[in-house]
């Protein structure tokens, strides 16, 4: 069962695990399990997406209640105000907070996409990034006798496809586990190290405006406990 963050008679957030779709997709015609239906048979309704996470990135996802709730809060998504928090663990140190703005092509998946326009003009894509804490481990990458992590707080002010991790990979700090943007030598170090094999990328808070009552609702969704273990090393 799904941890549920926050639930009323519109809306209902849950903690995505790792791993999961949020609905059956074309990239992945064989996964049978996915967050919408085992939501609804959780508890007994129909649930709608409002925004996405990617299969591999955990934390606060949001659903409506109904089709009508939705639109409303797609409304808001679309115009960008919902502020969103995550957290990720990325290849080297970060010694202050930086402000990326750098503009992203569609990315258009080869079998979902497939009919779309290939000659989309790039969006406008924006993120802040601050450091938090930092580790160096004795597993050699490449020349490097030892490998570096930091541990960041990251804020997107645009909601583009894989911008996180095509942002952290634009400033040469790509995010551990990431396999498509990532570095595959970093990935596999974290990965004998600790022993875990993941994005390390968790969507922490979700604040945005009730679409009913108007209310500012603020939602956090707790690290799980192969995140906490591995934060146990990162010293401030």
């Amino acid at each position: 069962m799904f941890e549920i963050l926050y639930q009323d008679q519109y809306l209902i957030a849950i903690n995505k695990p790792s791993g999961w779709l949020v609905h059956r997709s074309w990239l992945d015609k064989n996964e049978k399990v996915v967050v919408m239906q085992t939501l609804r048979d959780q508890i007994g309704q129909h649930v709608f997406p409002v925004h996405r996470l990617d299969r591999p990135t955990s934390g606060v996802l949001l659903f409506a209640l109904s089709s009508e709730i939705a639109n409303l809060l797609s409304t808001q998504f679309a115009a960008r105000q919902p502020q969103k928090t995550y957290h990720a663990i990325v290849r080297g140190i970060i010694a202050k907070s930086g402000h990326i703005d750098y503009p992203l092509v569609e990315e258009l998946d080869k079998i979902a996409d497939k009919f779309a326009s290939k000659d989309k003009p790039a969006q406008d894509a924006v993120t802040d990034y601050t450091p938090i804490s930092s580790i160096e481990i004795p597993v050699a990458v490449g020349k490097h006798p030892t490998a570096r992590y930091s541990f960041i707080e990251l804020k997107p002010h645009t909601g583009r496809k894989h911008q996180l991790r095509r942002h952290m990979s634009h400033i040469f700090h790509p995010i551990i586990g990431d396999s498509r943007h990532g570095d595959l030598h970093q990935n596999r170090a974290f990965a004998k190290y600790f022993n875990i094999k993941r994005l390390m990328l968790h969507a922490s808070t979700l604040e945005f405006l009730h679409p009913i009552s108007q209310q500012n609702i603020v939602i956090d969704a707790k690290m799980d406990d192969e995140w906490l273990a591995i934060l146990t090393h990162f010293t401030t």
